[in-house]
Parts: structure tokens; C-alpha cells; sequence
């Protein structure tokens, strides 16, 4: 049944503590988490994009919810706009508006298609991995199981100017799923089905909450494989931080989540990131119109480049519903290898130097002597490792390939003071010697103390500027006396600064020390984010990387396919600064 919403909409949570989601039609993953935290109430989280709160939620005061659901923050004053006209400051529903859109949702779709609870609610505006978190949550979830769905509810919410915030992994850092104009959220966990897979084409269909890792499994007999891999979950990953504290991690990354931020993983310096691995996409546009991008070639010259457009888009233009991916072939040989150096300056130059040569590594990846010596503590892998900046590297193709891009890194390494390569070619010794780099984000998190918070953030830069940047950047961090490690891709520049800090007295710090690194990799010619996405943690960076030109083009295209601002409101840029 639906409550009525102007009860508030979040009231007195309990602790959660292996507490499963509310699901309409479908179980839900077990998140647990048992942290004290208290989530303060501070409209300033809005206008300050970087300012967190401080952990999980004591009871919203009415008032706060009030000015989530009755208006969700209107901008807009004098009359409602015709359909053709674009908005530069939207109007959004009004209280009984709202009610109206979530029940004749719920007339339309059925009672499990739309849920008021105040666990679905809580679940789908914060984010204990974000960097952001806001003092407002949507006022309903809705689990869509079509298109068609999703047609509907975007046309609902069009008829009465309700935001639609889409959710489908969970796994945002910055901030993605948040619901800073409250609305509806749409979560896709029930379009989790394979449509189609054409091995014969190299390519597959597949609906938005597919993860990677399922799709990988499913057709691995096959002989393909999709080569996008960011951060995979560790589940059954259990850590006893102290006896009020236990973690356990099960988000993993969905394929509509990992298009709507272009994302990219270990794997990109050899095959891409996922706008390279994309034939086309189903979109369903603010109004509720439904588009195909093109058709299945595996590529195309006609008109417009839509896929480019939507990838990376972070749901701010349309809700990707079904998208047809290119597939790879599986290696016919592998190799894992590892090398530590005695600084970060020696890693990163060891790994710009392979990528310059051409060896044609499957991926390259640091973690500093923190991050090996958290692993280390958290014991997830089973070997006690040298704590000192390492690489860890994968080799892939022939047999002969493989054998001599080893001996070619073997050499480079040396050169840059590393240590003997240490290379395993058996299947089951490989993921031995890569789950350092498997668990190095999650050991991170489960350091973190009760009632301490996380910032995890990532830039790229041009090969030649990463050795500069990774070594500046880790003196800041020490300089500081903040606890964080260093991780990342760096075979295409790409790396992470996780920090684990106390809120209440080291906030400014962290911040200092993020926004250092964030202007220092722009002013490298560099990038404010490689695979994150901007979502609420990034947009005060984006006109100092792509110009004010480039950014009034970006919202001219909002305006323009989404006048109403009713798609993921507030996210790489606000509706007030138009």
C-alpha cells in the first residue's frame, strides 16, 4: 500500500545491520552496516557541492522533507511554460502533484512498480562509497521491468514536472543516484535480462542491470568476453573493523550505470572504455518517447553520433533501457606479473615507458606502499606482499606474445630500479597474484574506523605529465598527515586517491588535498575525472577543463532534448546556472 506523503517521508531508522532492501518483485542484495553515524541536516550540502554529511541518517525533520516534496527546490516564478518552450529555471511538482504522478504510476503499472518505503528511500539517495551525500532523498522508487515501464513513468513525470533520478548498481562515488530536487527514483533491478547475444556478430544484447561480471560468466563457453571491467564486488568480503563495525561489500557495477558514466576499468589500455564497446543504445528520452540509436553494424557513418552522446550523458538526457555491445575474443594465452620500486616516480615511469614502446600489455596498474600495506592488514589475498610501490601487470595473446611482451616489461622494470618481475601463467596462480589489485579499493573501505568517512576520487593526465602528478600528489598526502592510498590505471594515466578521514576535523584537509590534485591534473592538460563521472562531487571543476564555450554547448543540449530539467536535475551542471 501507498502512504500518503505528507506523512514525512523518512522517519527514525533503525541501525542497519544485515537488513535487506525492500523489493516490489524481486529479492534485493543485503547491504550491511552497522556504523553509528549521524546524517546532519545542512541545506548548504546543495549549493556547496563538496560538503558531506557525516554518516547514516537520524530522523529528517519535517520541514526538511517538506521542502523536498512540496516544490522538490522550485525555481521557476509566473506561469507554467508552454511544451515548446525550453526552461532556464524549472518548476517542479507541488505536493498533491506528486501524489498524483505516484499513484497513477501505481495504477498503471501495478502495485509492486512503485514503493514509498522509507528503507527504498534511504537506500536510494545515500551512499556510504560516495563522496557526496545531500540532505534530500526521492520521495518514491520506482522498479520499471520494460521499456514500456519506463516510457510510462518518464511520461508521469513529465505530465507533472517530477524529477527522475535512475539508479541501477549502486556503486556512484560522486554522488550520481542522489536526489537533490527529490522525485522519483527509477531502478532498473528488474531489466537485468540478456535479450539477445549473436556470437556469430561478436555482439550482445542486454538490459541495464546486467553487471559485467554475470554477462562474462554467462557466455564465457562461448569464447567472447565484454573487456570493460571497473572495480568488481567482493562479496562474502566480511570485515571486523571492531564489534560495532562490520562491512560487507556487495555493490558491483551495472552496464547502464557504467554508459551513463563512460566508465573503464584495468582493462582500458589495451581495449577502451565503454564508449568504444557500444553499437547502440535504447533510450527513453524525458517526455517518454523511446529511441533506438542505430542499428547493429559494428560501425556506422550515418548522421549523428547518438551513442557518443548519450555515454557519458550520467542520465541527464535519457534512461538507457537496453543497450547491444560489442564482444572480444578470450586471449588464447595470459599472464599476471607483479614488480615493487622504491617510489611512485620509479612505477609510474617504469609504466609510461611500456605504454611509449607499444608493448601491448592487457593492463598496468599501481598501488602505493599504503595501499599494499592495508592489504596486507586486511589479509584478503591469502600472501603477505612487500610494502612498497608496486605494478601489477597482465599480458595477453599467443603463446610466443605473451612470452616476449614479459621479457620486454622485465627489461623496463629493471631499468627503473624494480625488482625482479615476478609472472605467473597458470589460470589459478594469476588470480592469486592479481587479487592485490582485485581488493585493493575494498580493503581500503574496510579500514575505515566507526563513524570515519571515505573520499574516493580519480583524474587522468597525458602519459608524459603521470610520474609529475602521481609523485606531487603523494607528497601532499603525507604532507597533510592524512591516511590514503594511491591506485589506478596507469597505462592510459588514470589513477585514485581513496582517503579515510574524520569528518569533523580533518574535512577541510581531505578537501585541500582532492582539490590540489583535481586543478594541478587540469592544469596538466589533464582531467578532473577518467571514469567517476562529474554527477553532484565534480561540477565546480567543469568549466575550468572544457571553457565556458564548451560548457554552454553541454546545456544547450539539455535544454534542448530536456527542457523541463526533469533527468537527473543538478548533476554535471545546476538548472541555475543557465
Amino acid at each position: 500500500m501507498l502512504r500518503n506523503l505528507s506523512t514525512p517521508a523518512v522517519r527514525s531508522y533503525r541501525q542497519i545491520f544485515g537488513i535487506t532492501r525492500h523489493s516490489p518483485g524481486k529479492p534485493r542484495l543485503n547491504l550491511v552496516n552497522s556504523s553509528k553515524r549521524v546524517y546532519s541536516v545542512d541545506t548548504s550540502h546543495v549549493s556547496h557541492p563538496r560538503s558531506r554529511s557525516s554518516g547514516w541518517f537520524r530522523p529528517l525533520v519535517a520541514a526538511s522533507i517538506a521542502s523536498t516534496i512540496t516544490g522538490c527546490l522550485i525555481f521557476s516564478i509566473g506561469d507554467s511554460p508552454s511544451e515548446n518552450t525550453y526552461q532556464r529555471k524549472p518548476h517542479y511538482a507541488t505536493l498533491e502533484e506528486m501524489e498524483m504522478a505516484i499513484k497513477e504510476i501505481h495504477r498503471e503499472l501495478g502495485e509492486d512498480s512503485i514503493s514509498t518505503d522509507d528503507e527504498d528511500l534511504k537506500m536510494h539517495g545515500y551512499s556510504e562509497w560516495s563522496s557526496i551525500n545531500i540532505d534530500r532523498l526521492p520521495v518514491a522508487v520506482a522498479f520499471p521491468k520494460s521499456t514500456e515501464e519506463v516510457a510510462a513513468i518518464a511520461r508521469v513525470c513529465h505530465k507533472y514536472k517530477v524529477p527522475m533520478i535512475p539508479y541501477s548498481g549502486g556503486s556512484s562515488v560522486e554522488g550520481h543516484f542522489s536526489a537533490p530536487f527529490g522525485g522519483i527514483n527509477v531502478d532498473f533491478m528488474n531489466m537485468s535480462d540478456i535479450v539477445a547475444f549473436h556470437p556469430e556478430d561478436m555482439d550482445i544484447v542486454v538490459q541495464p542491470s546486467v553487471s559485467w561480471m554475470d554477462l562474462n560468466e554467462t557466455i564465457k563457453s562461448s569464447g567472447l568476453f565484454f573487456p570493460v571491467d571497473p572495480g568488481p564486488p567482493v562479496c562474502g568480503f566480511i570485515s571486523v573493523i571492531n564489534t560495532e563495525q562490520l562491512l560487507i561489500t556487495v555493490m558491483q557495477a551495472k552496464i547502464g550505470g557504467m554508459i551513463a558514466t563512460n566508465c573503464s576499468g584495468t582493462n582500458a589500455v589495451r581495449y577502451g572504455t565503454m564508449k568504444d564497446w557500444i553499437v547502440n543504445l535504447t533510450i527513453v528520452l524525458p517526455d517518454g518517447r523511446i529511441i533506438k540509436t542505430r542499428k547493429r553494424p559494428r560501425k556506422s557513418s550515418a548522421g549523428y553520433n547518438l551513442n557518443g552522446l548519450f555515454t557519458g550523458s550520467e542520465g541527464t538526457l535519457g534512461f538507457v533501457t537496453e543497450a547491444t555491445l560489442k564482444l572480444a575474443s578470450i586471449p588464447q594465452k595470459t599472464g599476471v606479473g607483479v614488480a615493487t620500486f622504491p617510489t611512485m616516480r620509479d612505477a609510474a615511469n617504469a609504466a609510461t615507458q611500456i605504454v611509449r614502446q607499444g608493448i601491448p600489455v592487457g593492463a598496468v596498474e599501481i598501488l602505493d606502499d599504503v595501499q599494499m600495506d592495508v592489504i596486507n592488514k586486511m589479509g584478503a589475498t591469502g600472501r603477505v606482499w612487500k610494502e612498497l610501490p608496486t605494478l601489477f601487470f597482465k599480458f595477453s595473446g599467443t603463446n610466443v606474445g605473451v612470452h616476449d611482451n614479459i621479457d620486454d616489461v622485465r627489461k623496463i622494470v629493471y631499468d627503473n630500479q624494480g625488482s625482479d618481475l615476478e609472472v605467473e601463467k597458470d589460470p589459478a596462480k594469476q588470480a592469486v597474484l592479481w587479487s592485490a589489485r582485485k581488493e585493493a579499493l575494498w580493503s581500503m573501505l574496510c579500514m575505515r574506523e566507526s563513524g570515519h568517512e571515505v573520499w574516493s576520487t580519480d583524474v587522468a593526465v597525458p602519459l608524459s605529465r603521470l610520474p609529475d602528478l602521481v609523485e606531487i600528489s603523494k607528497h601532499d598526502l603525507e604532507s597533510l598527515g592524512l591516511f590514503g592510498s594511491m591506485l589506478g590505471h596507469v597505462g592510459d594515466g588514470n589513477f585514485h586517491e581513496t582517503i579515510l578521514f574524520n569528518g569533523a576535523t580533518e574535512r577541510d584537509l581531505v578537501s585541500k588535498c582532492v582539490h590540489d590534485m583535481v586543478h594541478r591534473a587540469i592544469q596538466m592538460e589533464g582531467t578532473c575525472t577518467g571514469e567517476h563521472g562529474i554527477g553532484l562531487g565534480k561540477k565546480e571543476f567543469m568549466e575550468q577543463e572544457v571553457g565556458e564555450g564548451s560548457l554552454s554547448v553541454m546545456r544547450g543540449i539539455k535544454l534542448s532534448v530536456d527542457p523541463f530539467w526533469l533527468m537527473n536535475p543538478g548533476k554535471i551542471f545546476d538548472p541555475q546556472e543557465i
